[in-house]
């Protein structure tokens, strides 16, 4: 692998080459393959990047390139195009390459369409993240790839692939712990005793340990293990394994001089993993005995899995229940990197290739040397440990840095028996808090194969054979709940450098957001004490995961410590920001990095979508850094939206700030299900009878407004009961309304309404005129929140805001890209699905002050997009604002009304969403403060 200031060397003669070059007919291929090749080091890349694929025979369209292994698609257009213009199509239509390519993806099995998709002109990458489709796209210019070549990096992806194959060994070991331990439960006398469950798990740990030691040649030599087991028969394991274990925690020194010869080359482990010689072994079976000997061992060699992930996959298998009820989660390595790199890694890597530029070959040596005793005098703290992913992960990083120094130390020089083990960086410098007594062991037992990992890695470099055994026991990684410990018992404030970790993600309305999220877990009465403890009855609103933004932002007070934590992306949304963030920055709390919102995946085979957060924080004055996506950005400072402004809270507000028409919600139908109708349901009863139709309305829901497909509502507003009486269906109805609401309970809004059952529910505010709709809750996957004129025959129901009264101008401005970004950020979300809030993002909205020609400008904008739709009568709103269906003449509409909507703020039309909502967020500080 090239050494960076190499790479960098690289990406500018590559630059050079091309400067003013590009022709994707004739230039195409040799412009990637020389990419590939020369700047990111493929040394054979005519096997990894394909050319011309055709993927729809009718329309006989084809990718420019594809790399598969790293999930690439590559649109090419000639030097000198504008990748932002859209391009008139074989069928008439008229797309960007970026939207070109997406339609291409689309025609592609689920299993081959694109992570990234790259539109690019010669002079120019575009780089969209299909995770997030909604965001920015990275830009890259050919004439900077020397100092940005690293956000390319994702064409390659080198250690991805040697990831992706340890990531399958561990699954692999994972289902392989699971047949084990099911079969071994069986055996249990009681299976579900909690103490024999308890000992199962121990069990699984000391046997995966064994595996691993003999695969590894931990034990002295290869199959020792097996060649042991082999030598019982099935009734007999359960004794050599007790007779085994003693040994193994017992030292040379103290061992029965009697002992069988098959027991004697087995070392000292010690640890603490062997010590308790109590736990209950079951009785082994032909069946157990043929698992562990041929599928455990003889047909799968465990040298070969990540610590890390097997970590999270091991504890996972046996603990799904425990998991699912603590909201407990796993981080992929991947992931994991995206906290611990900009927390403190990427500085260090900075360091060392720094050194390595050092010219004095003793000044290196004795830099290298100082640089290792650095490394060693760090101490990290995960709060919410699981089963050490992050502590795992973080020491392999750390040695992986020492084994570099150690390389420039000794080069090729063979080292000789005077020297000491020249290893500093030590799992001991490692703490962690974890609730679960299972997680801890495996936390300890992850950190002790990542340690023998490491260490025959540096015999390799310092060709000297280094002790691993026996293990030195550390009881950093402690039992309990971090937020009834004091950390600082744990590992004292003064000492500790760097917090991280991926507290549970249980949410305050009782979503879990982890793999096992459909199982719609609450908060237990445990959780709810811990919540009030960390911030009494203010805390309501937030999730439990801020629990530790607040504990761990108490116990940095007067320390240089930095820290940082996955989340779920509604503490930097909506409600929950202010509660959290204002009194964190008020007490000096800075955030100094942060990944905004990205599709997060476990390393379970149960993965599930949750979209999180990464945010970093200190009392240190320091640069402050923006993650989107893999884009960087230097800024000046982050809120508690994770955007680049000043530190403002957007609060619910009952009556908008700016002079416009208020907005509220539709009709929350309180009725047990009897008065709303289905379509169905209403031919039904006016075919049976005729004069209910005068008495019918249409209702629409959210999802009833989107696809345009109405239900109804039987609105009894004036009825008298003359009228009523001679519908006796209708009176069933409502008959069967009242006795519903009576059933209900006596506190509720439903109870109350029992003397009115023909109402849906008082509405003083419903003013029975046309009204702009806009759905509570709509797909993340649209530009734009689909919103539309109502008139006022339809009757809105609770999924629904309204803004009655509301002119074209301001149906102009709620539909712009401006309106989007603003409840982009400030509104919370349910998954990738937009979650619209009428008191924090509309009420709160800053309008612009357009001049009269501005105005009129809008509205001529807005009509133009409701007369695009009217070309369509028969579409649906979904249907129209799919991105991959959406008319030509509506997509250029909404162009001109966004042009248009910008210019009234002065914006130019070129800025990022981030810098809009900056702009926006500052324009509200000014008539905030009007107030």
């Amino acid at each position: 692998m090239m050494r960076e200031s190499e790479q960098k060397a690289a990406a500018k003669a590559f630059a050079e080459t091309w400067k003013g070059r590009g022709y994707e007919k004739g230039e195409t291929h040799s412009f990637w393959l020389s990419l590939l090749r020369d700047v990111y080091g493929v040394a054979y890349p005519e096997g990894f990047i394909f050319f011309e694929e055709q993927v729809d025979l009718s329309h006989k369209s084809f990718i420019d390139a594809s790399i598969p292994e790293t999930h690439v698609m590559i649109e090419q257009k000639s030097l000198g195009k504008d990748l932002s213009k859209p391009i008139k199509q074989s069928d008439g239509t008229t797309l960007t390459p970026y939207q070109q390519a997406k339609r291409y993806a689309a025609e592609l099995p689920y299993s081959k369409r694109p992570r990234w998709i790259v539109a690019s002109n010669f002079a120019e990458f575009r780089v969209y993240d299909m995770e997030n489709p909604q965001a920015e796209p990275e830009i890259i210019l050919l004439e900077n790839l020397d100092k940005e070549y690293y956000r390319l990096q994702f064409l390659v992806n080198v250690k991805s692939r040697d990831a992706k194959k340890e990531m399958e060994i561990s699954l692999a070991a994972g289902e392989i712990v699971g047949k084990l331990y099911d079969a071994l439960l069986k055996q249990y006398k009681d299976p579900t005793n909690e103490e024999s469950l308890k000992s199962l798990n121990k069990l699984c740990v000391r046997l995966v340990f064994c595996l691993y030691a003999e695969d590894a040649e931990i034990f002295g030599r290869r199959n020792m293990f097996r060649d042991y087991l082999k030598s019982f028969q099935p009734q007999n394991v359960r004794r050599g394994l007790i007779d085994l274990f003693e040994i193994l925690a017992t030292p040379d020194d103290k061992r029965d001089p009697y002992i069988n010869d098959n027991l004697k080359e087995f070392p000292y482990v010690n640890g603490g993993l062997f010590e308790d010689g109590k736990i209950e072994i079951p009785n082994f079976t032909d069946e157990i005995l043929n698992l562990l000997l041929q599928h455990a061992s003889e047909d799968f060699n465990w040298s070969g899995i990540s610590p890390t992930i097997f970590g999270a996959v091991f504890e996972s298998t046996l603990n799904p229940e425990t998991r699912r009820a603590g909201g407990m989660h796993y981080t992929s390595i991947e992931n994991i990197h995206k906290v611990i790199d900009p927390l403190f890694l990427d500085d260090l890597k900075k360091e060392l290739e720094t050194l390595k530029e050092l010219k004095q070959p003793k000044t290196r040596k004795q830099k290298m040397k100082e640089f290792q005793e650095k490394l060693a005098s760090l101490t990290f703290l995960d709060p919410a440990s699981g089963s050490g992913n992050f502590l795992t992960e973080t020491y392999i990083s750390l040695r992986r840095l020492e084994n570099e120094a150690l390389k420039e130390q000794f080069g090729a020089e063979i080292v000789l028996g005077d020297l000491d083990n020249p290893i500093r960086v030590s799992i001991g410098q490692f703490y962690g808090i974890e609730i679960n007594d299972f997680a801890v062991t495996v936390a300890k037992t992850a950190l002790w194969i990542a340690e023998a990992q490491m260490m025959e890695e540096t015999e390799g470099i310092v060709h000297m054979n280094l002790d691993f055994l026996p293990l030195k026991s550390y009881a950093n990684v402690v039992e309990g709940n971090a937020l009834r410990l004091d950390w600082g018992e744990v590992v004292p404030r003064d000492k500790v450098d760097y917090i991280m970790g991926n507290p549970p993600f249980v949410a305050s309305t009782g979503r879990v957001s982890n793999e096992n999220s459909h199982a719609k877990g609450m908060l237990s009465d445990q959780q709810k004490a811990d919540k009030i403890k960390i911030f009494g009855k203010k805390g309501g609103i937030l999730d439990y995961v801020a629990c530790w933004y607040k504990v761990a932002a108490e116990y940095m007070k007067g320390t240089n410590a930095k820290a940082a934590f996955v989340s779920t992306n509604s503490i930097c949304q909506g409600q929950q920001v202010a509660p959290l963030w204002k009194p964190l920055f008020e007490q000096g709390v800075k955030i100094h990095f942060a990944h905004q919102t990205f599709k997060w995946e476990s390393e379970s085979s149960k993965t599930a979508t949750v979209f999180v957060v990464i945010v970093g924080f200190t009392y240190v004055q320091c640069g402050s850094y923006l993650y989107s996506g893999d884009k960087k950005s230097a800024v000046n400072n982050i809120n508690g939206y994770l955007i680049n402004a000043d530190n403002v809270f957007i609060e619910k507000r009952k009556e908008p700030l700016s002079d416009v028409p208020v907005m509220v919600r539709g009709f929350q139908a309180t009725d047990g299900g009897n008065l709303i109708l289905s379509i169905k349901d209403r031919n039904e009863l006016i075919k049976k009878e005729p004069q209910a139709e005068k008495w019918l309305r249409p209702f629409m829901m959210g999802k009833d407004f989107i696809d345009r497909k109405p239900r109804y509502c039987l609105w009894l507003l004036d009825i008298t009961p003359n009228e009523l009486n001679k519908l006796p269906l209708v009176k069933k109805r409502v008959a069967d309304c009242k006795e519903w609401r009576e059933k209900q309970t006596k506190s509720g809004d439903a109870y109350k309404l029992k003397d009115i059952p023909h109402l849906l529910r008082p509405f003083k505010q419903y003013n029975n005129v046309p009204y702009i709709a806009v759905p509570k809750v709509s797909s993340g996957m649209r530009k734009y929140i689909p919103m539309d004129y109502l008139p006022s025959e339809v009757i809105p129901g609770d999924k629904l805001f309204i803004v009655q009264g509301a002119e074209i101008y301001h149906f102009g401005v709620m539909m712009s890209n401006v309106h989007m970004a603003w409840q982009n950020i400030v509104c919370s979300k349910y998954g990738p699905s937009y979650s619209y809030s009428s008191s924090l993002a509309y009420h709160n909205f800053p309008w612009p002050n357009p001049t009269d020609a501005q105005k009129q400008t809008i509205e001529q904008t807005a009509q133009a997009i409701l007369d695009a739709r009217a070309k369509y009568p028969d579409a649906s709103l979904a249907d129209l604002y799919d991105e991959t269906t959406m008319p030509p003449e509506l997509r250029k509409a909404h162009q001109a009304n966004d042009r248009a909507v910008m210019a009234a703020y002065g914006f130019d039309t070129k800025i990022s969403e981030a810098e809009c909502v900056a702009k926006l967020m500052e324009r509200y500080r000014q008539l905030s403060c009007r107030e």
